[in-house]
């Protein structure tokens, strides 16, 4: 068994920095969770008319309805059995803004296929959008969504271009400073950049058999379309 992440990129894997190819191979297989603990120096939203989407999706833990600099950041990748039998990987990433914290969940498992991964979004995982993952010439990982997905009960319709939007994530490790660097930004078609943030952390690791997984960390409903 290997992670769901070198499942799905194959032997683009190998070409990652080797503290990215440790921070993925987080799975049921290395026995393994791993905890980033770092600071974003700058999370941003698009204009005004995007404040109330990110206000709706911040009732499900989607995107974050606040922007700040220097922003302490946690985010936890446990691995686990969903209650469909399935591998997961938690992407839990609380942002300790002043007043109130907010957090950005996403629940990841390999597709059927085993090419690419599948993010399911929020608590509730209404929202689930395909993953591509690629190395980078200088050992970075470049993470681009394909198909977005609204799921709930009978319904399952494909996110319309007009309101959907495309999320591209790099990831990087500096080893001058001995922190992993990341930058994501969401992007619509027709109305431009949505929402981002930027900044660096620090990883530790630890066994998942001591560390289970904690109350709260998965979701409330688990949506068994892939």
């Amino acid at each position: 068994m290997t992670s769901i992440f070198r499942t799905a990129m194959g032997p683009d894997f190998d070409r990652l920095h080797p503290e990215l190819r440790r921070r993925f191979s987080v799975g049921l297989a290395s026995g393994e969770a791993c905890t980033g603990r770092g600071v974003m120096s700058r999370i941003w939203h698009g204009g005004a008319f995007v404040k109330p989407f990110l206000a709706l999706g911040a009732t499900r833990n989607i995107l974050v309805p606040r922007t700040g600099r220097n922003v302490p950041f946690v985010i936890e990748n446990v691995p686990y059995t969903d209650t469909l039998g399935r591998e997961t990987v938690s992407f839990v990433r609380t942002f300790l803004l002043p007043g109130r914290s907010r957090r950005f969940d996403a629940q990841m498992v390999l597709s059927p296929k085993g090419d690419r991964v599948l993010d399911y979004l929020g608590t509730h995982q209404h929202l689930a959008s395909e993953l591509h993952l690629g190395a980078e010439p200088d050992g970075s990982l470049l993470i681009r969504s394909g198909e977005h997905r609204f799921r709930e009960g009978p319904v399952d319709v494909r996110v319309p271009g007009l309101i959907g939007a495309t999320a591209e994530v790099r990831e990087s490790f500096d080893d001058t400073t001995g922190r992993f660097r990341i930058r994501v930004r969401v992007v619509n078609d027709h109305f431009g950049p949505l929402f981002g943030y930027e900044g660096g952390f620090t990883a530790t690791y630890t066994g998942i058999r001591a560390r289970g997984v904690r109350p709260g960390l998965r979701p409330v409903r688990e949506e068994s379309r892939a």
